[in-house]
């Protein structure tokens, strides 16, 4: 054995804990304060562009109880207003849930859901993605009966997540529901 091969590390990696995604649960980077640098860079494009701010005003408004989430994102929850018809919806980097606050963090899926939505806000500059959104929801609704499933946004933060069905999945045509009477779902998340 020559004196070089003691410089060799000789560690597996069995001592090392799993490396964790970012799309996982609580275990992931951000959710305790730690942010990766897009999560940064999307709080801060989100805060310039006022969406954050506006998302704030809302809640305000609406009376709800603001306080930290995962990865940059701000939890209101408790939204008593009629509109959106949603169980949550984004506004910037303020996801506003209509329940309480361990219930909105209870569910990961949805948080990553509405997570996309903050980082989507950041690529339209902000405020602008509203018209953006209301035109691709409208677009969505004319051509499946709702307004998530042909909706670019929607598809991109996770239709599933979303609760919305998957394009040509039985009932998603707006002749269906016409049709048949079927009834829409009450509820989608924004």
């Amino acid at each position: 054995m020559d004196a070089d091969a003691e410089d060799i590390p000789t560690d597996t990696g069995a001592s090392r804990p799993p490396l964790t995604s970012p799309w996982k649960g609580i275990d992931a980077p951000g959710y305790h304060g730690l942010m990766t640098p897009g999560q940064r860079l999307r709080q801060i494009a989100n805060i310039l562009n006022g969406s954050t701010l506006l998302g704030l005003l809302l809640a305000a408004c609406a009376r709800t109880s603001v306080s930290s989430g995962p990865r940059g994102l701000l939890i209101a929850s408790r939204y008593r207003w009629r509109l959106p018809f949603a169980a949550a919806f984004t506004v910037g980097n303020v996801i506003l849930f209509r329940a309480g606050p361990d219930t909105a963090r209870a569910d990961p899926a949805l948080l990553r859901h509405e997570e996309r939505h903050s980082t989507q806000y950041a690529w339209c500059l902000g405020l602008p993605f509203l018209p953006l959104y209301f035109i691709a929801a409208g677009w969505s609704l004319w051509r499946t009966g709702n307004p998530g499933s042909a909706n670019f946004f929607e598809r991109h933060a996770g239709l599933e997540a979303g609760g919305y069905p998957l394009p040509g999945t039985p009932g998603t045509s707006p002749w269906t529901h016409r049709r048949i009477g079927a009834a829409t779902p009450k509820r989608y998340e924004a």
